[in-house]
């Protein structure tokens, strides 16, 4: 709890003088200074996780990194960015930062960024804050647009409501 005042002490002998800072100094610039930059080398982003077209997955996925459907999946599916390819179906909910579909989503579609290309079949609301659709492309449901769209629908829909009645 209580320690002595080195103010009155003598100085450092001269053996231990470049040998005791030097090693004090590196534990403090390691542990108390966030800027810091150790020997390791940088995390680099994984590649994103491919769903092959023969491949047919009955179940929720969820992810923190990117995933590109190729195949079937019959469930919901949550990403950083989701691309569903021109030959892939997801049946259930998509919820992504950034949601790319070339082929056929039939559920709700909520992301950051939505984009569908001119193969895309939507069947299914979107919630967004952008999107885009491309000449082509088949989309039967409502769009709208929120602020943060991947939040859960009661919490970002209560706000609206209350805004719509102060008006």
């Amino acid at each position: 709890m209580f320690s002595k005042s080195k103010i009155n002490e003598p100085g450092p002998k001269s053996g231990d003088s470049a040998k005791k800072p030097a090693a004090a100094d590196a534990g403090k610039t390691a542990g108390a200074n966030p800027d810091f930059k150790s020997n390791t080398a940088p995390k680099t982003k994984p590649p994103a996780s491919v769903l092959s077209a023969d491949l047919l997955i009955t179940g929720n996925i969820k992810t923190t990194g990117d995933i590109n459907v190729e195949g079937q999946v019959e469930g919901d599916v949550r990403a950083h960015l989701l691309t569903v390819g021109e030959g892939a179906t997801v049946k259930g909910e998509v919820v992504a930062d950034d949601v790319v579909v070339n082929g056929r989503v039939v559920g709700r579609v909520r992301g950051l960024k939505v984009r569908l290309t001119s193969t895309a079949r939507v069947e299914g609301d979107i919630i967004h804050k952008t999107i885009a659709i491309e000449s082509g492309a088949h989309f039967e449901g409502s769009v709208q647009r929120q602020d943060d769209p991947l939040a859960t629908g009661a919490a970002t829909k209560m706000p609206t409501a209350a805004a719509a009645e102060k008006s």
